[in-house]
């Protein structure tokens, strides 16, 4: 079988996986147990309990890190890497929680999965877009320090929301790197975690089931989400009381955090197909749903060169659409970021208040930059897409005084440089607009300016580059 020639006709056709292969499945639960000679006690062979307790954990470091009063708080601090790095038994989960009607099951994320945390699953590589040429776990690690001395995650001296920052990257070099990279990518091969063997000894479900449900659980869907709407995910992901109906696939009056809630990615993907313009969100859940059928048929055998042939393709438009989402996610940011600059512009040429304009600037600044450094922890070198990503948004957004973050000095403090005019810097967002349409084809394109690219580059042509070094 041809895969790439599969996930090209899917992709460009939008066509449902399920339209090709079929499927007699469409909640992501109750899989059968396949694996040869379990006793145990388990009725279905689906898992990913793990995945879920790392949202949850995610959620908390995006509270705690706005929790901060603006001095050294090592109380904070010590919360913040609790959550992070620590396997304590009783963590609080701090979100989801019960709000009105909207009724949440668990209140410590124990009863999710026991002795989980997020820093041994950080991506493990140089992040280029970051300053200090560190790795992903010493990023988050910087982050964390940083975010626990500021008032409420941000810093105005830098144009830093560190909520912001923790939480995208975390998403990517976390729960995009683990299932793209790792589950949907080597642990498919046929000497990794194979079929026909329990994932661990005593395990309900084989090495493929396992590592199938792990790349699904890190998604963070709804089992139940092919029998939703894009907005029905959207509301539930918002928590709001109208979404339990919604949310409560057993009809038992609470949210069950292991299946019934939704996180992450594909909380942004269900932002974008509400709208409309993309699918995003079913092509990504029916793929799972139809590999993971594919590997229960194999009743606990290895998988043939055929079956691995047709389970990596629906990991390929898995990835494939996983990372239009992310895309997505930066232009619709990059595009908020070019109308904060506007208003930026314009208060400061009026000599007005900038105070409550260059937050915003700073919280979408932020949020485009999550994702970007998210989009470079899949399997693929992005090459010169990710330098040209890296050098149009920068360390920082440009401040005040035209000057931007340029690295960080052996005491942890950053340096600065002078930089592009805050019409220079707008160019760049467009750019960056531009880039994501150019390369990753997407869609949805929410906060679309790119109609103002052609006048503000001609105006500025006259002027130095607007491309950072």
């Amino acid at each position: 079988m041809n895969t790439q020639h599969l996930l090209a006709t899917l992709v460009l056709s939008g066509i449902c996986i399920a339209d090709v292969y079929g499927s007699d499945k469409d909640v992501y639960a109750d899989f059968p147990i396949t694996t040869k000679g379990y006793t145990g006690k388990a009725k279905t062979s689906v898992k990913y309990t793990g995945q879920t307790a790392r949202h949850v954990i995610h959620n908390a470091l995006k509270k705690l890190s706005s929790a901060g009063n603006g001095t050294a708080n090592p109380g904070l601090k010590a919360q913040l890497l609790a959550y992070y790095e620590g396997k304590e038994a009783g963590r609080a989960i701090i979100d989801p929680i019960t709000n009105g009607k909207f009724i949440v099951k668990q209140t410590i994320i124990d009863e999710l999965s026991k002795g989980k945390n997020l820093s041994e699953k950080v991506y493990k590589g140089i992040i280029s877009g970051w300053p200090g040429n560190m790795t992903g776990p010493e990023v988050l690690a910087f982050m964390i320090d940083k975010a626990s001395m500021t008032e409420k995650g941000y810093d105005p001296l830098t144009g830093y929301d560190y909520t912001q920052l923790i939480s995208k990257f975390i998403m990517g070099a976390v729960f995009y790197n683990q299932s793209i990279d790792n589950y949907l990518d080597e642990k498919l091969g046929p000497q990794k975690k194979p079929n026909n063997e329990p994932y661990k000894k005593g395990a309900a479900y084989t090495g493929k089931e396992h590592v199938w449900d792990e790349a699904f659980g890190y998604f963070g869907t709804p089992a139940h989400t092919m029998k939703l709407t894009a907005k029905d995910v959207y509301d539930i992901a918002k928590k709001k009381p109208e979404a339990l109906i919604k949310a409560d696939y057993n009809k038992d009056g609470v949210i069950d955090l292991k299946t019934e809630m939704a996180y992450g990615h594909a909380y942004y993907a269900a932002g974008f197909d509400k709208k409309g313009k993309t699918n995003y969100l079913h092509a990504i859940t029916q793929a799972f749903l139809d590999g993971r059928n594919l590997i229960a048929d194999a009743k606990g055998e290895a998988l043939t060169d055929v079956q691995r042939g047709q389970l990596k393709a629906y990991a390929d438009v898995i990835a494939t659409h996983w990372e239009k989402v992310i895309a997505e996610a930066i232009f619709k940011y990059a595009g908020s970021t070019y109308k904060d600059l506007q208003k930026l512009k314009t208060v400061v040429e009026n000599n007005g208040d900038a105070v409550a304009v260059f937050r915003d600037y700073a919280k979408h600044w932020s949020e485009m930059k999550g994702f970007a450094l998210t989009l470079q922890t899949g399997k693929k070198n992005l090459g010169e897409t990710a330098v040209a990503l890296n050098r149009l948004a920068g360390f920082s957004p440009v401040l005040l005084g035209n000057t931007q973050i340029s690295g960080v000095d052996a005491n942890g403090d950053y340096t600065q440089k002078t930089s592009d005019s805050l019409e220079a810097y707008m160019l760049h967002m467009l750019k960056i607009q531009k880039l994501m349409v150019d390369e990753f084809s997407i869609q949805a394109r929410v906060n679309d300016v790119l109609s103002s690219l052609d006048g503000l580059a001609k105006k500025l042509s006259s002027g130095h580059s607007a491309e950072n070094d």
